[in-house]
């Protein structure tokens, strides 16, 4: 299926190779959804993704003891996500300086501003939205990138917007320099700089989408963009105290919507980078009431 994406060129690439770690060895075989890595042994797991993926054992090592962690603590839940959560390679979308905590349980800064997200709400909000292969899925923030490369192991049909235009070069830049590299998952990313509170009108409608910063309300654009019994994940509450929430699109058989509102973490605060928005060409405060 051909993509399209938006801010390719050499300036994301200069970027990339500035701000991040040297690249590993390329993918030695083909991406395919066949691929299954093993989930029971750490070394087994270690020496498949050096033979499948040609990645660094000491990430791999690393990912695999997170894996284990969230499956312990129920941040992941299905085969899915958990094969997805071990076929990202997370250090991948690390700034350089914090290689060494790629796989720690953390927010870690990306520039901007801005941060890219612990492995543990990365595994729960997209759990939560149970990504089925071939669904369509946006998300809004694109930031590093990881989230959508993970949603990438999921399904061929994720779109994602960054409102922070340098940024999103950059993670474009990211993405392919993966791709070439054999990441080939990858190519089913559409990117766009733009204001993610109005959602992205012209791939609507989507299935799932997931939503990496908080705001005090649910966008009424994304909420209208989500199919009949679509989901949607979406940190919601005041600044640096949301509650990230799953959205749930009923439509019952007389066609009537009702929207579901659960709580992801039974009242926990998680605090996330604030909602932005577009005057023009530039980020003026927030989309908060």
């Amino acid at each position: 299926m051909e993509r399209r994406t938006f801010l390719i060129g050499s300036a994301g690439a200069l970027l990339e190779s500035a701000f991040f770690g040297a690249a590993f060895a390329d993918v030695p075989e083909p991406y395919s959804w066949d691929l299954a890595p093993p989930m029971d042994s750490r070394d087994a797991f270690v020496k498949w993704g050096v033979k499948t993926r040609g990645e660094d054992p000491k990430y791999l090592g690393e990912r695999f003891d997170r894996f284990r962690i969230l499956v312990a603590n129920r941040d992941l839940w299905n085969d899915a996500n958990k094969r997805a959560f071990l076929l990202t390679p997370r250090e991948e979308f690390c700034l350089k300086q914090n290689l060494g905590r790629a796989y720690d349980n953390a927010f870690l800064d990306i520039g901007f501003g801005v941060t890219i997200s612990g492995p543990h709400v990365v595994g729960r909000m997209t759990s939560s939205i149970d990504v089925n292969q071939g669904e369509k899925v946006l998300e809004i923030g694109t930031g590093s990138g990881y989230q959508s490369a993970y949603l990438a192991n999921l399904t061929d049909k994720v779109w994602t917007i960054e409102i922070i235009k340098p940024l999103a070069e950059r993670t474009r830049g990211v993405y392919d320099g993966l791709i070439k590299r054999g990441y080939t998952e990858f190519k089913s990313i559409a990117t766009k700089n733009a204001d993610g509170y109005y959602g992205w009108e012209d791939a609507a409608p989507f299935d799932k989408i997931i939503v990496t910063c908080g705001i005090d309300h649910i966008p009424p654009p994304l909420l209208q963009q989500l199919k009949p019994n679509g989901i949607m994940v979406i940190p919601v509450g005041p600044p640096g105290a949301q509650h990230p929430l799953k959205v749930v699109k009923d439509q019952a058989a007389d066609g009537t919507i009702n929207v579901a509102r659960s709580d992801i973490y039974n009242g926990r605060i998680v605090p996330f980078v604030a909602f932005t928005k577009l005057e023009g060409d530039k980020i003026v405060g927030t989309h908060n009431k």
